[in-house]
């Protein structure tokens, strides 16, 4: 008998180092891989970087992790237009299958999907790229300009028009509610009906300020848009990927 308690001391003494072990270990890489991709995105700081599963090490073993959570808290992604960026917020992504190199300088996720918001004042700045920060001439004596995004319920973006007929502002802005939709690596924004300024307007001109579209380049690892919908702040945006770069 106490031999058998001897034993089950050191099973339980090895047991409470190998779980101290391996938690070190999930510590040192998952602090390598956001070192390395804040590099190589050029992050202005450090994600965070969360290692799922247990234990680590065997994980290692084998070389592939199966779970890797990484949140990005400000990303600045790429418009396609020179200068210009638009500022993502709260990218979470989540990797699947991720195979790495022993120093972990490279990484490469077989699947990735994840989820952020861009707000409606970011969004607003698109649209004033895409209208015009002037008032647009839509009609003469007519001129508009898109002055507010907001939430307009049921995953609609209410914008907000300012506009002058015959030389008057209009003592009160006008709205609409607008769809939101992506195609490929651009958001899409389309009035669903046109705004009431009183007098007859053909559909095509006002549209030229009420509709805009936004594009989103080079956001982490290659990973790509998938879907969007209004929300209470902003735009909430899914994305997903194949063969996702984390770092090298």
């Amino acid at each position: 008998m106490r031999a058998l308690r001897i034993l089950l001391i050191v099973a339980v003494i090895l047991g409470g180092l190998f779980v101290i072990a391996d938690r070190v270990a999930v510590g040192f890489a998952e602090d390598e891989v956001a070192d390395r991709l804040r590099t190589n995105e050029g992050l202005t700081t450090t994600p965070d970087v969360s290692i799922k599963g247990f234990p680590f090490l065997t994980q290692v073993a084998g070389g592939e992790l199966d779970d890797v959570e990484v949140g990005i808290k400000d990303y600045d992604a790429a418009t396609g237009t020179s200068g210009q960026n638009i500022r993502i917020d709260d990218l979470n992504a989540r990797m699947r299958g991720v195979e790495f190199s022993g120093d972990y300088s490279s990484a490469t996720a077989a699947t990735a999907t994840g989820s952020a918001t861009i707000t409606y004042a970011e969004l607003l700045k698109a649209a004033k790229a895409t209208t015009g920060s002037e008032p647009t001439q839509v009609v003469p004596g007519v001129t508009a300009t898109v002055v507010g995004l907001s939430d307009g319920g049921n995953g609609k973006i209410k914008v907000t028009v300012k506009a002058t007929v015959l030389g008057k502002e209009l003592p009160q802005p006008v709205s609409v509610l607008s769809t939101v939709t992506v195609a490929g690596d651009t958001v899409n924004v389309k009035a669903d009906s046109l705004p009431n300024l009183g007098i007859q307007l053909a559909d095509g001109r006002m549209r030229t300020v009420t509709d805009f579209q936004q594009k989103i380049e080079g956001l982490p690892g290659g990973i790509k848009l998938d879907s969007v919908e209004a929300a209470k702040t902003g735009v909430d945006i899914t994305v997903k990927g194949s063969n996702v770069n984390l770092a090298g």
